[in-house]
């Protein structure tokens, strides 16, 4: 079956006349697909669900439908005080009424509306642009700060939990494939090193967890800068998308992949290292969004690890691009064989670029609560 059959299988009112491919996601496969009538046009965005990642993709689905309906009227309550509309991808269901269409392989589609005239942007353009991003996510954390982290699955057991990615590092590290890798490669070596030094991060938030400190709360769980939609009108932050990774988790691993990706203005992909540093002027502006509407569920002992949690996120995710690399490639997309230790060697750098700046980013996030 082709993607425009799967596009067929969806509620959508008129005749498919286009799906391509859209996006620049590393896990699943994104279409936008484009159905007309004599006098309308809807478009929206069809995906087939990773199973390798996803092994239960009627969980995700399921969270999906929760946290979209729950958000969804918390919206329309509150639409009348809001400075702008706020939006939320929705499910367009198939015609059969599920949530999903599976096709004759066993892969799971789904179909999300699209957020018209907004735009997602792969770096940080500005100040205003980071104080946007920072707005959307304190919005959409406090919308679903009610919401029972219990009503939700555990779509991706040990996702966010930097733990569990240094055990599978050691694990692969072990392997006499990994081991041939590092002695083929002097950049291999010096990022093994990195590693090494800097293992002990790995334990900071998972240890809080466990002693009672942080508490479990609802995350979106990619709240990368890719996936915050800012209005082509008017400016401002609308929505974020990309909803498969809701599950509940720490918030401080949202709060610190956020920054990390929206404050390092060369993104991930990028191949000179003298580009890669961590902007604290965007941190500053992102904060001060974030704290708008973060400050309503915040607590003080929540605050306290948000510096922790931005030095860990790059470390965690040079890590797992750098396992992925000593394993073959297999979990990340890649266009060529290095591709997985180029982003390894961005995100470490960025992690040393906000160490370097500690203080200045603790002063920031004090300030931004006063």
């Amino acid at each position: 079956m082709n993607v425009s059959d799967v596009a067929n299988q969806f509620s959508v009112a008129g005749k498919l006349v286009m799906v391509k491919p859209t996006g620049t996601g590393n896990v699943n496969d994104t279409y936008l697909a484009i159905f007309r009538t004599t006098f309308s046009e809807e478009r929206f965005i069809l995906q087939r669900i990773n199973r390798r990642v996803f092994q239960r993709p009627e969980w995700v689905m399921l969270n999906i439908r929760i946290v979209t309906e729950h958000v969804h009227n918390r919206l329309e309550a509150e639409r009348d005080a809001a400075d702008r509309i706020w939006q939320l991808p929705r499910i367009i269901e198939a015609k059969d009424g599920r949530d999903f269409f599976i096709d004759e392989q066993g892969d799971f589609w789904r179909a999300m509306t699209l957020i018209a005239s907004a735009t997602a942007h792969e770096t940080t353009q500005s100040a205003e642009h980071a104080f946007e991003c920072g707005t959307v996510l304190g919005h959409f954390h406090n919308l679903i700060s009610d919401l029972d982290p219990n009503r939700l699955h555990d779509t991706l057991p040990g996702f966010h939990q930097t733990p569990g990615y240094l055990a599978r590092y050691h694990e692969t590290l072990a392997t006499p494939a990994a081991g041939r890798i590092l002695n083929s490669s002097l950049e291999s070596r010096r990022l093994a090193r990195f590693v090494q030094q800097r293992q002990g991060l790995a334990h900071r938030l998972e240890q809080a967890r466990e002693k009672g400190v942080l508490k479990t709360r609802l995350i979106h769980g990619d709240p990368k800068v890719t996936n915050i939609m800012i209005d082509e009108f008017t400016g401002k932050g609308t929505s974020i998308i990309d909803l498969d990774t809701v599950k509940p988790g720490l918030i401080h691993y949202d709060f610190g992949d956020a920054l990390r990706s929206t404050c390092n203005p060369a993104g991930e992909e990028v191949e000179n290292l003298n580009e890669v540093y961590f902007d604290a002027d965007l941190c500053e502006s992102y904060v001060k969004g974030y704290m708008t509407h973060a400050r309503f569920f915040l607590t003080e002992a929540d605050r306290a690890f948000l510096y922790d949690s931005i030095r860990l996120l790059a470390f965690e995710l040079g890590l797992r691009f750098f396992q992925d690399y000593l394993a073959g490639n297999v979990y990340f997309k890649v266009r060529y064989p290095e591709q997985n230790l180029m982003r390894a060697r961005v995100q470490f750098k960025l992690c040393e670029s906000i160490e370097a700046r500690e203080r200045q980013i603790r002063n920031v996030l004090e300030e931004a609560w006063r």
